[in-house]
């Protein structure tokens, strides 16, 4: 049985931390995933053009880590948009073929902006399996000077299955979030897309622009310094509260287009200290599905 490793403390580790570790990483205590997707540009024929992260996680990686599958092996099959939570029993058999166990610590980055690690990280956090986030990802450890490596992964050790948590609270679904618009809920909806998106003054790759009504706007993307690390502590909470007041005012609901983004402003605000939080799974894409559902432009109100 793999000893159970000390969680650090808050969600993220940067370069140094992790390198310092590889020894761990080669004994199975620490398992280093990375979440990469690909999600490309709108077309005519496909709004919602994603592919596996898993051919460039091949051709350059971390070493030791292993590629998650978040399009499928970890999303449910059955469900009418992407990236969708699976069930207990599906997510414990993918994790167990990652090499995810009881008493191991995941570290989780990913080759883009950090959303895609993010994601990984809030579903096993809302599982209950200790996890952190790579600060800066791939691009971090590459430009401290670590290496890379293209070698295939090393089959996983053997362990006792992980203890899923049965008090999941994490994601918000379609009639959590009418509820919270129709005031028969409290909390705040927070949208992390970039400004233009959430005013509808730029065009989007769903079927209707703008935003759910009386949502705030907190863009993942101004949480991130310039070498794609988290800002420090103070500055995300400086811009948290401006938006969404301090920590415990309100319940936050999350959303983007598919709940990635969403899982990177997470990220951002349980690093400023923030902790009711939770993910609307199927953010744009289900509720801009049905024209029936209403939807906003302009700035907050």
């Amino acid at each position: 049985m793999a000893e159970r490793y000390r969680f650090p403390e808050g969600p993220l580790v940067d370069v140094a931390w992790l390198a310092a570790r590889s020894a761990d990483v080669e004994a199975g205590r620490i398992v280093v995933l990375d979440a990469t997707a690909q999600l490309g540009a709108p077309t005519p024929q496909e709004r919602y053009p994603v592919a596996s992260g898993r051919p460039l996680w091949e051709e350059e990686h971390l070493p030791g880590s292993r590629h998650a599958d978040l399009l499928d092996e970890l999303s449910d099959p059955a469900a009418p948009y992407h990236f969708s939570v699976a069930g207990e029993d599906r997510l414990g058999a993918a994790l167990a073929r990652l090499g995810v166990h009881d008493g191991t610590l995941v570290v989780c980055y990913d080759s883009g902006d950090g959303s895609w690690a993010a994601r990984l990280w809030w579903l096993l956090r809302d599982l209950g399996v200790p996890a952190v986030v790579l600060d800066g990802g791939l691009s971090a450890w590459r430009a401290a000077g670590q290496p890379v490596t293209d070698s295939p992964a090393a089959p996983p050790p053997d362990g006792p299955p992980v203890r899923i948590r049965t008090d999941r609270r994490g994601w918000a679904s379609l009639d959590d979030v009418v509820a919270i618009v129709e005031g028969r809920r409290p909390g705040a909806l927070v949208c992390a897309l970039g400004e233009g998106q959430f005013t509808g003054a730029e065009p989007t790759r769903y079927p209707r622009q703008g935003h759910i009504p009386g949502s705030r706007n907190l863009p993942f993307g101004g949480l991130r310094a310039q070498d794609g690390t988290l800002r420090p502590r103070a500055e995300l909470r400086a811009a948290a509260e401006e938006v969404v007041g301090a920590p415990g005012a309100t319940p936050l609901t999350l959303y983007c287009g598919m709940g990635v983004s969403a899982a990177g402003l997470a990220l951002g605000l349980v690093a400023a200290g923030y902790e009711d939080l939770r993910i609307y799974d199927g953010s744009l894409e289900e509720w801009t599905a049905d024209p029936e559902r209403a939807l906003e432009t302009g700035p907050a109100r």
